[in-house]
């Protein structure tokens, strides 16, 4: 019988501590405040922007929002960047995604300050990432390891395969897990006898951005399965959403399953939220 792990669960546990480490930080006199950043007017990203400020309010962590308009240049964007990283007021910065096409992201990622960049994407933070040295980690493949280890499965020895090569989820992840001693194999959409591979996995993780692609024939008998993916789709005119594992079909085989929603989804806003906390730690 699978065990379903709540990441909605883990993530107002993690939350609830981390209110209590801000209240004991204010008593000290150290506030924490995070500055947005959206250029243009995704829908998306304008629901995304107002939903993590809701949250940072909810444990005690400011925000500053900046609202730039789609013309915004790339210097205009790189010289606000730039500004923040002085500011002694500011302790992370964070880019809402997607940005305007003519806009490098990498130009703009890799303009933030490591040391506020709680996002963990630019290129400082990942090579820290490789050389296993401290750092800001991507926040979905950190929430990914905080959910095995908040559910205690243990990680050393196994083999952990990744269905995804992305630089936020893929390839962090698995420099994540071989800092805890797992076997790490990754996998992609040019992958030979992909199911052979996926068939070995003690632990398999799904990113692939393919809807309900990954059914029971992928799955070993009591793996564990993660779902990173997210899709919407309508049935019988109500809109729902699904993940890139076909839930119904893997859940009887496998020994623990996250849900899609409520599984890996709550995880990232609560890691960026940790890691802005971590800015003030100097963990």
């Amino acid at each position: 019988m699978y065990k379903l792990i709540d990441g909605k669960q883990i993530s107002e546990s993690i939350l609830d501590e981390l209110k209590k480490e801000i209240a004991t930080l204010k008593n000290d006199g150290k506030n924490i405040t995070l500055a947005i950043i959206q250029v243009g007017n995704d829908e998306a990203g304008l629901i995304y922007l107002n939903a993590k400020i809701k949250k940072c309010s909810s444990v005690g962590i400011d925000t500053v929002p900046y609202r730039l308009n789609e013309e915004t240049t790339i210097d205009e964007l790189k010289t606000l960047i730039y500004k923040l990283n002085e500011d002694n007021n500011i302790n992370g910065i964070f880019i809402e995604m997607p940005l305007p096409k003519h806009i490098d992201v990498n130009q703009i990622t890799d303009a933030i300050d490591c040391k506020k960049d709680v996002d963990g994407i630019n290129k400082k933070n990942l090579g820290a990432l490789l050389n296993n040295e401290k750092c800001f980690a991507p926040c979905t493949a950190n929430g990914i390891i905080e959910i095995l280890k908040k559910r205690d499965i243990k990680l050393e020895g196994k083999h952990c395969v990744i269905i995804g090569r992305s630089n936020v989820v893929g390839k962090p992840l698995a420099l994540l897990l071989l800092r805890e001693n797992a076997t790490v194999t990754i996998c992609h959409s040019k992958t030979e006898n992909l199911k052979q591979i996926t068939n070995k996995a003690d632990i398999l993780i799904v990113a692939i951005n393919q809807k309900r692609k990954i059914d029971e024939t992928y799955v070993k008998e009591g793996a564990v399965v993660i779902d990173v993916g997210i899709h919407t789709e309508y049935v019988d005119g109500v809109k729902k959403i699904c993940g890139d594992v076909n839930f119904d079909k893997v859940k009887n085989i496998c020994s623990y399953i996250t849900p899609v929603p409520g599984g890996v989804g709550p995880m990232t806003v609560t890691m960026l939220l940790k890691n802005c906390v971590n800015t003030v730690l100097d963990i």
